[in-house]
C-alpha cells in the first residue's frame, strides 16, 4: 500500500493556541461555570475572532474597520449565516413534531411499528429505514421529523429512550457524509473529479458496515447509560401519557399519520436528485429525454425545485400536521396557536444555541485553524488513506462543520491522488476516508451537537456520552473499512 511524504516548512502553531484557548473556554463556562451554553459559545466565537492573526476573507464594508471591530462583528455576520440556514427548518420541525405528539400520529405509528417488527426489532428498524430515508435530507432535519417517534415510542414501551433516539442517528449521520445529494459529498465528488454515481453507490455500500457498528454500540450503551425523557419542546410528559392510552379508534389514520413526515422527506429527496441531475444532465440522458428534453426537464425543475426546497417542504408538512391536530382534538385556530407555542419558544433557544455553535466553528475556520491542522500533518510519511481520514478527522474536530473537514480535505489531498504514482485502489476509498474522518467527535462547535442535545432533552455530558462517541464508531469502522476494502478489493 502506498506511502505519500509531503513537506511544509512554513508551519504557523499559533492558530492551534486559539483553538486550545478556545476549547479551555467553553468547557470552564459551561461545565464549572455552568454559564448558559449560548452565552459560553458566544464568548469562545468572539476570543477566537480577537485572538486572531487576520481574517483571510471579509465581507464588503469590513475592510475600512479596526481588527478587534472585525472580530466581533465578523462573529454577528457567521452567527446570522448559521441562523438563516436552519431557522425556519427547525421551527418547522417543531411544530410538525408537537402536533404529532399531541394528534397521537406518533403513536400510531409507534402502534404500527411494534405490531409488524414487535418490540425488540423496532429499534433496529429504525435505524435501517433511517439509513436509507436520510439518503436525501440533511441530518438535523431528518433527525427532528423523526424525534417524536422515538418519544413515543419509548412512552408505550417504558424504556430505551436512548436506543430508540441514537437508532435515528446511527445511519444518519453516515449518509450526511457519505452520499450525494448532501452537499459535502456532492462537493468532495466534484473536488475529486469523480463519478458523482460511483460516488453515490459506493458512499450507500460502504456505510453499512459502519451504520451496523455503531448500532450494536448504541445497543450496549442503552444497557448501562439510563437516559430519561425530560420536558423538551413539544407535548407535555403528562400529555403524551394521557395520548398513549388512547383507543385506536381516537387517533388519526396511519395515513394522515405519517404524511407529515413522509411527504416532506419526499420533497426534498425529489428535489435533491433533481438538482443532481440538473448539474450534470449529460449523466442522465434517460431521465432528461422521458422529461422531454432539456428544456421541459428545466421547467419540471424548477418546480420540483420549489416545492422540495426544505423549508417549502417542511411548511407544508407543517399545514398537514396542524390540520391532522385540528381535526382529532377539535381545536380551532387559537387553540392550535397555544398547543404549538411552547414548541416555538423552546426552537428559538435552540436556534440561539446552534447557530453559536456554528458562528464558532466558522470563527475558528476564520482564525486559520483549519489551514494550521492541514499543514500540521505535512512533512510526515504516511498511508493517503489513512491521512485523508486524519486531516478530515482532524479539522472537523476542530472547527465542527463536517461538510468544511470534507471540502478542506478533498482540495489538499487531489494533488496528491492524480499528481504523482498512481493509486494502487479507486479514489472511491480516499473519498470514503474523508468523509468517514469528517464525522468523528461531535461535540460543542458543532451545531448538529445543540440539535440533539437540546431537543433530546439530553445533558451536555450525556451528549459527549452517546452522541458523540456514536459518530466516533462509524468513523473509526469506516477508516478500518477502507483500508481493508482497498487492500482486498481496489477496483483499480
Amino acid at each position: 500500500m502506498e506511502i505519500i511524504a509531503t513537506t511544509n516548512a512554513q508551519f504557523n502553531a499559533y492558530p492551534l493556541f486559539i483553538l486550545g484557548i478556545c476549547i479551555v473556554i467553553i468547557i470552564v463556562l459551561i461545565t464549572v461555570v455552568r454559564v448558559h451554553a449560548f452565552l459560553a459559545l458566544i464568548i469562545a466565537a468572539f476570543s477566537a475572532g480577537i485572538l486572531a492573526q487576520k481574517f483571510p476573507t471579509l465581507p464588503p464594508g469590513f475592510q475600512e474597520h479596526g481588527k478587534l471591530w472585525q472580530a466581533i462583528e465578523l462573529t454577528t455576520f457567521e452567527f446570522g449565516n448559521t441562523a438563516g440556514k436552519i431557522a425556519i427548518v427547525i421551527a418547522l420541525a417543531s411544530v410538525i413534531g408537537v402536533c404529532l405528539m399531541e394528534s397521537g400520529a406518533a403513536d400510531k405509528i409507534v402502534r404500527w411499528f411494534l405490531k409488524i417488527f414487535g418490540e425488540k426489532r423496532t429499534g433496529a428498524a429504525i435505524a435501517a429505514s433511517s439509513y436509507f430515508l436520510s439518503i436525501p435530507i440533511f441530518f438535523d432535519t431528518f433527525f427532528m421529523l423523526l424525534l417524536p417517534i422515538s418519544r413515543a415510542l419509548s412512552f408505550r414501551v417504558g424504556k430505551d429512550y436512548l436506543l430508540y433516539v441514537l437508532a435515528i442517528c446511527c445511519g444518519a449521520s453516515v449518509t450526511h457524509s457519505l452520499c450525494a445529494p448532501h452537499p459535502g459529498p456532492l462537493a468532495m465528488a466534484e473536488a475529486l473529479k469523480l463519478d458523482l454515481g460511483i460516488t453515490i453507490i459506493g458512499g450507500i455500500l460502504l456505510g453499512i458496515i459502519p451504520t451496523m457498528s455503531s448500532w450494536f454500540v448504541a445497543k450496549w450503551m442503552n444497557r448501562r447509560i439510563k437516559i430519561p425523557i425530560r420536558e423538551t419542546t413539544g407535548a407535555s410528559i403528562e400529555d403524551i401519557k394521557a395520548i398513549i392510552n388512547k383507543p385506536e379508534s381516537e387517533l388519526p389514520s396511519l395515513f394522515m399519520s405519517v404524511l407529515p413526515v413522509i411527504l416532506p422527506i419526499l420533497l426534498i429527496s425529489t428535489a435533491s436528485f433533481a438538482d443532481a441531475i440538473n448539474r450534470r444532465p449529460e449523466e442522465f440522458p434517460l431521465i432528461v429525454s422521458i422529461c422531454g428534453g432539456a428544456d421541459s426537464f428545466k421547467t419540471i425543475y424548477s418546480l420540483i425545485e420549489f416545492i422540495g426546497n426544505r423549508n417549502m417542504a417542511l411548511l407544508i408538512g407543517a399545514i398537514i400536521s396542524i390540520f391532522v391536530l385540528a381535526r382529532i382534538r377539535n381545536l380551532s385556530v387559537d387553540g392550535i396557536s397555544k398547543k404549538i407555542a411552547p414548541s416555538l419558544e423552546t426552537a428559538g433557544m435552540v436556534i440561539l444555541i446552534t447557530s453559536a455553535g456554528g458562528a464558532f466553528g466558522l470563527m475558528l475556520k476564520n482564525a486559520g485553524v483549519g489551514d494550521a491542522v492541514k499543514d500540521l500533518v505535512a512533512g510526515h510519511e504516511i498511508n493517503l488513506i489513512l491521512l485523508s481520514w486524519l486531516v478530515a478527522s482532524v479539522i472537523r474536530i476542530a472547527q465542527g462543520s463536517a461538510t468544511v473537514a470534507m471540502l478542506t480535505t478533498a482540495a489538499m489531498v487531489y494533488p496528491i491522488i492524480f499528481g504523482g504514482t498512481p493509486l494502487p485502489y479507486h479514489p472511491i476509498y480516499i473519498f470514503a476516508a474523508i468523509g468517514f474522518g469528517a464525522m468523528i467527535f461531535s461535540w460543542m462547535n458543532d451545531s448538529g451537537f445543540w440539535v440533539i442535545c437540546k431537543l433530546s432533552g439530553f445533558t451536555e455530558k450525556e451528549t459527549l456520552k452517546t452522541w458523540s462517541i456514536i459518530v466516533t464508531v462509524n468513523s473509526i469502522a469506516g477508516l478500518i473499512e477502507c483500508l481493508i476494502l482497498a487492500k482486498i478489493l481496489p477496483f483499480k
